[in-house]
């Protein structure tokens, strides 16, 4: 872990400063007694409307991470504190069930996560995930996630149930091509092999999963992605999607200071690129520009992204999703029991 650094909370009046060295950040558990699970996404730029986010803040401590300012809310920084204290929603497969209990609820697609990893490490302890995905399998509810952990090959019983009844789609996050850069970059992730490795065991096992290029970071990973999507399809993977990097609130201090350290020889061109494509400007926070970068050199790295899907075989992914949510009778629910009992 690293030492202890966040930039100043936003929200907070007060700020400390230490004269002494700063510790090492130490993992540290909260809980979050929220009375709704189900999140919804009004932004129209985004091809969902709910997601589920059975964690806040996340481990694997990526540097671009764009939820990083969604911890401020609560006190927290942008910084360490946002890979070191994890919020955890110990209720959140009850929230769930209630919500799809509701007569208002008409069985929409449910992103696992919008915001933080919903795999991260302290999955394999607490099993919130497992616990929704339950929840949905009961129902028939869709199902998409997005993940750069392994621990969804602990899962597939609940995939092949949501495959053949519902609806459901892995995507495994991989933006860089080899695990040395990863490393420097998302240093308590899973690295690239272990992902394509799993994303391989989970389409053998015949679970629909797809690539997430993200985030796209000029002057650093564009040259990866033919590699990627190569990888990617040899590993099984039916779509492919990606993104430019986005940098909201305190996210650009957290990142710019990380890459600094990690690649000192290059941070200049990194951030000259990004500039490039976004128009002189770092980030960008209006709907529709802000995951696609303009210019010249920019419409180059769509062009590359377009011709290594139509090498490898991608096409657009754009059959609908099928309605197959049913809240299950009580006598449905009995006889359920009975099967379970007699096996």
């Amino acid at each position: 872990m690293k030492p202890v650094s966040n930039p100043p909370n936003r929200f907070e009046s007060l700020q400390r400063e230490s004269l002494e060295p700063a510790s090492r950040a130490r993992i540290q558990l909260f809980e979050d007694n929220t009375r709704q699970i189900l999140s919804r996404n009004d932004s129209p730029d985004l091809p969902f409307q709910w997601s589920v986010n059975p964690y806040r803040g996340c481990f694997h401590a990526c540097a671009y991470c764009y939820a990083r300012p969604s911890h401020e809310y609560w006190g927290f920084g942008a910084g360490t504190d946002f890979e070191s204290k994890i919020v955890l929603k110990r209720r959140a497969a009850t929230l769930l069930r209630q919500a799809f209990e509701k007569p208002s609820w008409n069985g929409e697609l449910v992103v696992f996560s919008g915001n933080t990893d919903c795999y991260q490490p302290i999955e394999a302890a607490f099993g919130l995930t497992r616990a929704c995905l339950e929840v949905c399998a009961e129902f028939q509810n869709p199902v998409s996630i997005i993940t750069k952990s392994v621990i969804p090959l602990r899962d597939v019983d609940l995939f092949t149930r949501l495959h053949e009844q519902a609806w459901i789609r892995v995507y495994f996050s991989i933006a860089f091509a080899d695990d040395d850069t990863a490393r420097l970059v998302e240093p308590q992730a899973p690295g690239i092999s272990a992902r394509f490795e799993a994303m391989r065991l989970l389409s053998e096992a015949g679970i629909p999963t797809g690539i997430s290029v993200a985030p796209i970071i000029p002057g650093l990973n564009e040259e990866a992605i033919p590699e990627i999507l190569s990888r990617a399809k040899e590993a099984g993977a039916g779509s492919a999607t990606g993104s430019l990097l986005r940098l909201p609130g305190h996210v650009e201090q957290v990142f710019v200071e990380r890459l600094r350290e990690a690649f000192p020889d290059r941070i200049s061109k990194i951030m000259h690129r990004i500039r490039e494509v976004r128009g002189g400007a770092v980030s960008e926070a209006e709907f529709f520009t802000r995951q696609h970068g303009t210019g010249t050199y920019w419409r180059c790295i769509e062009q590359l992204f377009e011709l290594g899907c139509r090498r490898t075989g991608f096409v657009p992914d754009d059959m609908p999703i099928p309605q197959t949510f049913r809240r299950p009778t009580a006598q449905q629910s009995l006889f359920g029991e009975e099967d379970r009992c007699e096996a």
